[in-house]
């Protein structure tokens, strides 16, 4: 059988589409991974930004609590960090440099701390 004996075949060739289908499947890859981009980005933008902030909080709580003399917090995310790896805490302006306070782990929470007694006032 050739394909002079089926007139619905006359001149196709093979190979003729398949630049067309390489290219089709390149830009289809693109838009599936541009979208998934699109849909994962936003989550950990947000993600980070909430876990910035609490680390943020929590570090104000934790030097207020424990180094009260300091000028200013630090809540830095460091891999390798005296707590292992996580959000770490600074007490920024004390003797001798930055101290680190607490070690706040990979999710930051808000310190459960004991109050501390204020002295009482003679009046």
């Amino acid at each position: 059988m050739t394909y002079d004996d089926e007139p619905e075949l006359a001149g196709y060739v093979p190979t003729e589409g398949a630049p067309r289908l390489r290219r089709m499947r390149f830009v289809l890859r693109i838009v599936v991974v541009v979208g998934i981009a699109c849909l994962v980005l936003p989550g950990v933008l947000t993600t980070a930004s909430v876990a910035a902030t609490t680390a943020r909080e929590a570090c104000t709580a934790w030097v207020a609590y424990a180094v009260p003399e300091a000028r200013g917090v630090a809540a830095r995310f460091e891999l390798l960090g005296a707590g292992g790896p996580g959000w770490q805490c600074y007490a920024v302006g004390v003797f001798g440099g930055d101290r680190n306070v607490a070690s706040l782990g990979l999710i930051p929470v808000s310190p459960r701390l004991s109050p501390v007694p204020k002295p009482a006032r003679n009046a």
